[in-house]
């Protein structure tokens, strides 16, 4: 066995070589009469069959709106039965579907939706305190989405120059239809399929680009490692804009005839636990956070788990105590630990099924078939087994590149077709992987990347601000929460509530510090760099915050 840090996923079971269009036509055809779709908050039973008819009809519609191959297409809303058809109809019809994070808020949705010359938007009308459609139209208005052309509205009411969602289906052709069916045999798996934005350093977000080939198999091999069997039902509480949503969710249940269960639009703890009881699910997956919510509910002991046998945790790490109560409290002694992020699809290690106890609660299991990592130090030599360095990953996950961006996907993507993913990482001898930190200073909140230089450069704008330094701090619930350190302008004078007051509505809320600090300055090192280390420390004592012990 090798004693460098370097593993590789070597597996007798194939990749596979079709589009999602080709793997949902085989797919539906294989369980035409199995239940594919559950959304209990819209009184949503669809066999596969029925999901079928209705991902033609949309799609067939959508050519029918004159859209090319290539043309990017948003989906804006909660999770939702019109997303999963967008979701596969769009990848049948050779569009690119551009995930926007339901929390954006105005200036977040407009970068977004230019960035990368969305030609049509999918969106709710609105969810909780968004107003979707409020804000696409004051940006149409002002004549800040030049590319976009049509928008396509989830629900059953009309608005003025809109399309309702069900009338594009209705729209569709017969001619249509026939076009459509000629766009499937032109698609390659390595066409690019879907973008999802991930913070980046430089404050502006970035699009993660994927391919069909990229995202079908990430999906399978999760549900491989899980055991998914069909006719097994997955409870997906998780945000489908989200790779955990719709890869390791709708894709993982799309490859193995299983059956996808949404609880809600947003996670609702007490919708999480009627749907598991009352499905029947056999997995669950969820972000810690989610499951400390599930295994804190005053009326837990109420739910019958005992269907559930397996699922994932992912997303953030996950405290040890939290894992064991997992298993031993909701039924689960197949859960899973995975870890990755978008831009390899994302999964990359994950636990398995059989691994002891130790293995899933003190490691992220193993690396994912046909896969390659290796640990690198400052100057990329692998390192010994058990050092740390930063954990780099080669293969079929790896994404196509950051949209429109080759500058950023050179330094992300090097030459030999590396991912150097900024996380700090060791490999043990049996090849178990495990996170010891990030090269960068992103933030994990309740599974969203949070990168403090975007909410720096936000705060900045506000005319009080002369200096702002944003850290992670732990916290109990969410893994860890913001925190600012603000220095104010000479004769300035601000509160803390003013601060989030000037976040609310333009940043999405999880980006909003949750703890705001009026200083002086920094500290900083004799060269003048900032020292964010001393800032965390000095903010674990003050708040006396505990750092938990994690995978």
């Amino acid at each position: 066995m090798s004693q460098l840090s370097y593993v590789h996923g070597a597996s007798t079971q194939p990749l596979i070589g079709r589009t999602i269009g080709d793997q949902f036509d085989a797919t539906c055809a294989a369980h035409p009469d199995r239940l594919a779709l559950v959304v209990r908050h819209q009184d949503v039973r669809w066999t596969y069959a029925d999901l079928k008819s209705r991902v033609d009809a949309f799609a067939a519609g959508l050519v029918g709106l004159g859209l090319q191959v290539g043309d990017r297409i948003g989906v804006w809303a909660p999770n939702c039965a019109e997303w999963t058809v967008a979701q596969f109809a769009t990848a049948r019809a050779g569009l690119i579907l551009v995930n926007i994070n339901p929390a954006y808020r105005l200036s977040e949705a407009e970068y977004a939706l230019n960035k990368v010359g969305c030609r049509a938007l999918v969106t709710a009308v609105r969810h909780k305190t968004s107003e979707y459609l409020a804000m696409v139209r004051e940006l149409q208005a002002s004549g800040k989405l030049p590319a976009l052309e049509t928008v396509i509205t989830i629900g059953a009411d009309a608005h003025d120059g809109c399309l309702r969602f069900d009338d594009v289906a209705a729209s569709a052709t017969a001619s249509d239809h026939a076009r459509l069916a000629e766009i499937g045999p032109t698609l390659q798996f390595d066409d690019p399929i879907n973008i999802q934005f991930t913070s980046g350093t430089t404050g502006f977000p970035k699009g993660a680009t994927l391919s069909h080939h990229n995202i079908l198999n990430n999906g399978f091999f999760v549900g491989e490692a899980i055991r998914l069997q069909p006719g097994d039902r997955v409870c997906i509480p998780v945000p489908l804009y989200h790779c955990f949503g719709m890869v390791m969710g709708n894709l993982g249940c799309l490859t193995h005839g299983a059956t996808m269960v949404y609880p809600s639009e947003g996670f609702e703890a007490l919708a999480v636990l009627e749907a598991v009881s009352q499905e029947r699910c056999q997995a669950l997956y969820g972000v810690p956070t989610m499951f400390i919510a599930l295994l804190g509910h005053p009326d837990f002991d109420a739910f019958d788990l005992t269907s559930l046998r397996t699922g994932i945790m992912a997303g953030s790490p996950c405290p040890i105590e939290v894992m064991r109560q997992v298993i031993d409290r909701m039924h689960m002694p197949e859960v899973t630990i995975a870890y990755g992020m978008t831009e390899t699809s994302p999964v990359s290690f994950q636990s398995a099924c059989d691994d002891g106890l130790n293995v899933r609660v003190s490691t992220v299991g193993r690396l994912q078939p046909h896969l390659e990592v290796k640990i690198v130090d400052e100057q990329g030599r692998i390192v010994p087994r058990g050092q740390p360095g930063e954990l780099c990953t080669r293969g079929y996950s790896v994404m196509l590149g950051y949209w429109d961006d080759p500058e950023r996907t050179a330094e992300a993507i090097d030459p030999a077709g590396w991912m150097h993913t900024g996380d700090l990482a060791t490999i043990d001898a049996d090849g178990c992987g495990n996170i010891v930190g990030r090269i960068k200073d992103m933030v994990i909140r309740g599974g969203e990347n949070i990168y403090p230089r975007e909410i720096e450069e936000f705060l900045y704008r506000h005319p009080a601000v002369q200096d702002v330094q944003v850290i992670g701090v732990p916290d109990s619930r969410y893994g860890e929460e913001l925190c600012a350190w603000i220095v104010l302008r000479p004769g300035e004078a601000l509160e803390a509530e003013g601060v989030r007051d000037f976040c609310r509505g333009q940043i999405a809320h999880y980006k909003i510090p949750r703890h705001i600090r009026f200083v002086e300055g920094f500290p900083t090192t004799v060269t003048g760099k900032v020292q964010k280390f001393a800032m965390r420390e000095a903010m674990i004592a003050e708040l006396d915050l505990v750092l938990e012990r994690t995978a």
